[in-house]
């Protein structure tokens, strides 16, 4: 019997050792239950040491965007891009996921846009390059009918959400430790009224600590500058409690504003326009370019 190589019997154990470091044999992750991931589902590669993060599990059919964050507990992980595939049966797609950092720190999320066709379960399979080896996680994505979050091209809710005039300070409507009053003036429900468009955005500063998390409050405080007098600009706090919280989530009261917009995790920003449809829905945290762009689309550039 011909005897192979040296070199090409170590070829082949590297090429075995990358598809056991890639996940071969097409399963998805385990998901942990996490009591602080803001509801967003985390699932765990042990052998790895990594950690995927979705940030966007209400997902509908039809073309919707994606967001993901991957945590290593031995290195950085943010290239600029990574390949992903989406697969349901015969149906497979290969998107990019591109990296968005957070303003300040070293966090960030990847996002991209992906498509639906049909309801059920999906497998979103994302490559990440580390140091000394490539890495295939895979997790599922659960793809209802219709969301459970109002979905673009949905009349927003006529909320009446509290402003600073039912309230003896900002301190008893948001948990931000230096809120900006402009936040604060409109309700929702007069916004829709008077036909304006408008930029609502759901979160909680002082509770903002899953890794899908971002500054979306100081984010829409920005906008509202760059754009006063063009659209209106809302912040709802998870809370409608904020001032008696004091650091224990325990003393803390959902706003019933959540149920009426269908909200199950913990940061969102829709994009409304003058007709009171929802143009623009992002779950988890959304890049300042994200919904500025939604925003010039409504408003015409």
């Amino acid at each position: 019997m011909r005897r192979r190589p040296a070199a090409l019997l170590v070829l082949l154990g590297m090429l075995a050792g990358a598809i056991v470091a890639c996940g071969g044999d097409g399963g998805t992750l385990p998901r942990v239950e996490d009591p602080f991931s803001g509801g967003y589902p985390l699932y765990r590669d042990k052998a790895n040491r990594l950690d995927v993060i979705f940030g966007t599990p209400d997902l509908g059919t039809g073309t919707q965007r994606i967001a993901f964050a991957v945590i290593s507990r031995d290195e950085l992980v943010r290239p600029e891009t990574l390949p992903v595939t989406v697969r349901r049966g015969d149906n497979r797609q290969t998107i990019t996921a591109r990296y968005r950092p957070f303003p300040a720190g070293t966090r960030g999320i990847y996002v991209a846009q992906a498509n639906f066709p049909k309801p059920g379960t999906y497998t979103v399979e994302v490559d990440v390059p580390l140091a000394a080896r490539a890495v295939r996680l895979s997790f599922p994505a659960e793809v209802a009918a219709e969301p459970k979050a109002v979905a673009a091209g949905g009349r927003a809710p006529a909320s009446r959400n509290r402003v600073a005039s039912d309230a003896g300070s900002l301190a008893e409507l948001t948990t931000a430790s230096q809120p900006d009053p402009a936040l604060y003036r409109v309700r929702i429900a007069d916004a829709l009224a008077a036909r304006r468009p408008f930029v609502v955005v759901f979160a909680s500063p002082a509770f903002c600590t899953t890794p899908l998390c971002g500054p979306q409050v100081e984010d829409l405080a920005l906008l509202a500058r760059d754009y006063t007098g063009r659209a209106e600009f809302i912040h709802v706090d998870l809370y409608e409690n904020p001032h008696e919280i004091k650091g224990d989530l325990s003393r803390a009261r959902r706003t019933p504003v959540l149920a009426e917009w269908g909200l199950h995790t913990d940061e969102w920003t829709f994009v409304v326009d003058g007709e009171g449809r929802v143009r623009a829905r992002f779950e988890a945290y959304a890049p300042r370019e994200e919904v500025e762009g939604a925003l010039k689309a409504v408003l015409g550039g």
